[in-house]
Formats: structure tokens, sequence, C-alpha cells
């Protein structure tokens, strides 16, 4: 395993973030966090360190700066994030170790939105998508209509509006597709079990993909 802590300049701005390799990994996947959340979420981390298990690389960064998170319209500037998720991506793919490996994206919240739209630029090539209670329908029609990589949809079974804002994503993306309703989860995935299965969904739908021939 190789772990280390990086740094990604945004312009003005740098991205402190921790990058953690198995050997031999299958992929690597970037983590777009969500509103008021970091790369130390205790929920995001969990879930890093199952696809670690699973063999598949990890890269947890912050996409806001602890000066900028304060000022709360910066949490859903989805322009903004998904500019420093762009970013971050270049960076992987500029890196001798994590260059060959296929792009996956991970994200919560508001960070789902970025992911999607991210994922929409054709010149960004990503391999798969994973949003955790997340708010796809930021990222907008018509780029949930431009997004080619396969996406899973993840949503607890008592976050009743969420669920709606997912459903009207997942009516929009043309790409192979799923929507997992995870019983009895609340919007953080606090009750026992469920944020394991969040963590299994994703490996799985990672592993699926990043192994995937065209």
């Amino acid at each position: 395993m190789t772990k280390a802590l990086v740094h990604i300049d945004s312009g003005a701005a740098t991205m402190e973030g921790m990058l953690e390799l198995p050997h031999d990994a299958s992929g690597v996947v970037l983590f777009a966090h969500g509103s008021g959340s970091s790369r130390l979420s205790p929920r995001n981390n969990h879930v890093a360190h199952v696809l670690r298990d699973a063999g598949i690389g990890t890269l947890l960064l912050d996409l806001l700066t602890p000066q900028e998170d304060r000022q709360y319209h910066n949490r859903f500037d989805i322009v903004l994030l998904t500019a420093r998720l762009r970013t971050a991506a270049g960076w992987l793919a500029a890196q001798d170790a994590t260059a060959p490996l296929p792009l996956g994206l991970f994200g919560a919240s508001t960070g789902a939105a970025a992911a999607l739209q991210l994922a929409a630029d054709p010149a960004v090539p990503v391999a798969a998508v994973v949003s955790r209670g997340g708010r796809p329908d930021l990222a907008g029609d018509d780029a949930l209509r431009a997004v080619e990589a396969p996406t899973l949809l993840i949503v607890g079974g008592a976050d009743e509006p969420v669920i709606a804002l997912n459903r009207h994503a997942y009516a929009e993306l043309g790409c192979v597709k799923r929507l997992a309703i995870v019983p009895g989860a609340t919007h953080l995935f606090e009750e026992p079990g469920t944020l394991e299965e969040v963590a299994r969904l994703a490996a799985d739908w990672f592993t699926t993909y990043f192994t995937h021939e065209p």
C-alpha cells in the first residue's frame, strides 16, 4: 500500500488530500465530498477503506479551503466544485502511479453534482460514477444527458425528498445506470449496516466497470 499526503494547486487555492494505492490497484476513485464535509469525513473514509480492501486506490481531498468552506454558498457552487475536481483528475492523470489506472468518481451530497458534471466532459475519461445521498439533479439536465460513464445512484430509503431528486436525475441519464435505495437509511446512512451496504455497492460497481471491456 502506497500512502501519501498530497497538495494540488488550483488557481489561488491549494487542495490537500490523501492518496492511498493498494498494490496492483485496478483503478483509482476520486472523492467529491458534500456540503460541509471534508476529506476527514468518517463516512467517506469508511467507503474508501472498503474500496482499498477491494484493490481500488482512493484520493480523498478537500475541494474547498477552510476559508472558502466558511462561506456557505461555496458549498453549493457546483461550477467551482467541478473545476476543483477537474484539476484533481488532471493531477491523477499526470502521476506515474495513477496515470494508467481507470478513474472513478464518488460523490456525496453536492459533490455528486460536481462528479457528474465532470463525467459529462468528454475530455475527462471517467470509467464509473457513484453517488451517495447525492444531489445529482444539481448537475443540470444537459450534463446528466451527456454522461457516458456507468453511474450508480445510492439513496436512503427514508430520505424521501432526495429519492425524488435522484429519480429525476436517473430519468435524464442515458448511460448504463442503477438507482439503489437502501431500506431504512436516512440521509447520512447512520443506521446500523446501511453505510456498509453503500460501501459494498460502490466497491462492486467500481470493480465491475474498472475491469469491463468496452
